[in-house]
């Protein structure tokens, strides 16, 4: 198909698919050169080589080159580092949008975009099913870490709010409280992976460990930041919704899992707890008649 025989909304669409593939081309095999493990290294650069090859086709329709967004492919490549590649590579390809416009009328002038594009999501949903990346393997210990500081913390810090009210008090018994389940939920994960024959224990209980860890310094932190225990306790409630919030929404783009049933469980589960403490404190201070 020449170039001219284009409408200017279509030849649009088709540079942006163009200028897309390009821009993940650079993503892909950057990726793969700081990739440590040779497997996914190569699983990456074969998607690179496909990006190429489509970016080839839709610019012999267009009849143009164009430059892929540098600015994009650095971004994406930073967030790699933090998050791992395989849910910026996901998040990539759930994101992307293969026509803009209205895409009845691009396939009306390009009637082979539909077959390349569907060839393209299929056979690069195969290459990202190949990656095997560490972290993942470890998201059972990350939720587990996660989960329980969120409701076992939650509902001690909550307890605690009304029993002291006091967030330097508040803040010491907190820190106490979840450095000290930090050591005893990692030691369980250690003990539990070593019985069940995994060569991996000591790995796995560094995942639960460190992510319980990280989440009581978040819920301590407005205790030790703000001297109004009301207002602490909304903060630190808050952060758990958060946290959950973007941990859910983590795994659920990393492990192809639904977001909204996860987030909803988790968010009542733990504030559900910390309400329940809460009262318990209430409680617990006006019967044993303790007043600090």
């Amino acid at each position: 198909m020449e170039e001219t025989t284009l409408s200017t909304k279509t030849l649009r669409s088709l540079l942006q698919l163009q200028k897309g593939e390009r821009t993940e081309q650079i993503i892909y095999t950057k990726l793969a050169k700081t990739v440590k493990d040779q497997h996914n290294s190569q699983v990456l650069l074969r998607i690179a080589e496909e990006e190429g090859r489509h970016a080839q086709i839709w610019e012999k329709l267009t009849g143009k080159r164009v430059k892929p967004n540098t600015f994009k492919a650095a971004f994406y490549s930073f967030l790699a580092l933090i998050l791992g590649y395989t849910f910026v590579l996901k998040k990539m390809e759930r994101g992307e949008t293969k026509a803009t416009g209205n895409y009845d009328e691009l396939i009306k002038e390009v009637p082979q975009a539909k077959q390349i594009s569907e060839d393209e999501t299929n056979h690069e949903n195969q290459l990202l099913a190949m990656l095997d990346e560490e972290r993942l393997q470890y998201i059972g210990s990350m939720v587990l870490g996660l989960s329980d500081a969120l409701v076992e913390l939650s509902g001690t810090l909550a307890g605690l709010t009304f029993a002291l009210q006091n967030t330097r008090l508040i803040a010491l018994s907190g820190l106490i409280t979840g450095i000290s389940a930090t050591l005893s939920m990692a030691s369980s994960e250690y003990l539990s992976a070593k019985n069940s024959g995994q060569s991996n224990a000591l790995k796995s209980c560094m995942y639960t460990g460190i992510t319980y860890l990280f989440t009581v310094a978040f819920m301590v932190i407005p205790y030790i930041v703000l001297t109004n225990y009301l207002l602490a306790l909304t903060v630190m409630l808050t952060t758990v919704v958060v946290i959950i919030m973007l941990f859910t929404y983590y795994t659920s783009v990393a492990k192809d899992l639904p977001f909204g049933k996860r987030f909803l469980e988790m968010a009542l589960i733990s504030l559900g707890v910390a309400a329940i403490s809460f009262v318990i404190g209430i409680l617990v201070k006006r019967f044993l008649g303790i007043d600090i």
